[in-house]
């Protein structure tokens, strides 16, 4: 037992090295584009929707994406408004990376490790190196995945697992460990990761697997919120918008738990469990957007009134 805690801490620990450079290393290959296109592209709710998906699919990280947004609103380069649109569209670009993650490619992980090493070390244009280095830490992130799903392999014959696997099947109980679990490692899509690769190996059904996944959504807004501490009210009113967005889409699919459950088995048809839990992120997020959109000005106006703009003082020189 112990052997497989540490392969899958430590396939764990490849996975998130990877999140965490890949995106700081795309930050840096894309320099102040990515927020030029924030800036430009947000003129409207979905122009700014779609922004949020595209950097967030780019960068693989919604809340870098949605942490990005935030320092933008502090500094008052976006509007609150303008945020809104992003942080929705943050929660559908992070959910390609899950339908990534359920293509069982894992095993080909050391060629973008090789390639990206090579291209990495002995490039000398820097943009060439940068981009290596994207390269590897793809590679990297799969080959996490890889271990993981190797780790795991032994618990399809464990009694004492599967027997608390299945206690996950309650939609409150999986939330709760989904929330946690993204709480303490800080990334939703490892969290996500975690379950495709049980799901892989038959240990995890799609109740459960869909109850840690939405539960994942209410963790992933922890880092978000902690990145308001110190901000004014406009970034602190992204980071609560975030929160309602997770809290409300996660309170609506709780109450309809078993109706989604059997639509995404209706829609998926033969796919595999995994497929079915990838598709049921992008399901869940897409929708919760959908219902959203018409919310926006609502929500907005309730948060401007919950938390106005401190209007400053000025002060009038004595005459």
């Amino acid at each position: 037992m112990w052997e497989i805690i540490l392969m899958v801490l430590g396939g764990l620990g490849l996975f998130l090295f990877a999140i965490n450079n890949l995106s700081d290393t795309l930050k840096e290959l894309l320099g102040d584009k990515a927020k030029k296109w924030m800036g430009f592209f947000t003129k409207n709710v979905f122009t700014a929707i779609l922004t949020g998906i595209v950097i967030t699919t780019i960068l693989d990280s919604s809340s870098a994406v949605i942490i990005m947004t935030i320092v933008l609103v502090n500094a008052g380069a976006l509007t609150f408004r303008q945020s809104m649109g992003i942080v929705m569209g943050a929660n559908i670009g992070t959910t390609f990376s899950s339908q990534l993650i359920a293509l069982d490619i894992g095993q080909y992980s050391p060629i973008p490790i090789f390639l990206g090493l090579v291209f990495s070390l002995f490039s000398k244009s820097e943009k060439v190196s940068k981009t290596g280095k994207v390269v590897l830490y793809f590679g990297i992130l799969f080959f996490g995945l890889y271990t993981m799903e190797r780790a795991v392999e032994p618990l399809k014959d464990d009694p004492a697992f599967l027997t608390w696997m299945e206690k996950l099947d309650n939609p409150l109980r999986g939330t709760a460990i989904g929330a946690l679990i993204t709480l303490v490692i800080q990334s939703s899509s490892a969290t996500v990761g975690m379950v495709i690769t049980l799901a892989k190996k038959g240990l995890i059904n799609l109740g459960g697997g869909i109850a840690v996944m939405i539960g994942a959504e209410l963790g992933t807004c922890s880092d978000t919120l902690l990145a308001t501490i110190r901000s004014d009210r406009q970034a602190v009113k992204t980071g609560i918008f975030h929160l309602l967005f997770n809290i409300i889409s996660i309170a609506i699919g709780l109450l309809i738990f078993p109706l989604f459950t059997g639509f995404i088995e209706q829609i998926s048809g033969n796919a595999s469990i995994e497929q079915k839990i990838a598709n049921t992120h992008m399901i869940f997020n897409t929708t919760g957007v959908l219902l959203f959109i018409p919310l926006v000005p609502l929500l907005e106006k309730l948060l401007n009134r919950l938390l106005p703009t401190k209007e400053k003082k000025h002060e009038v020189a004595p005459a």
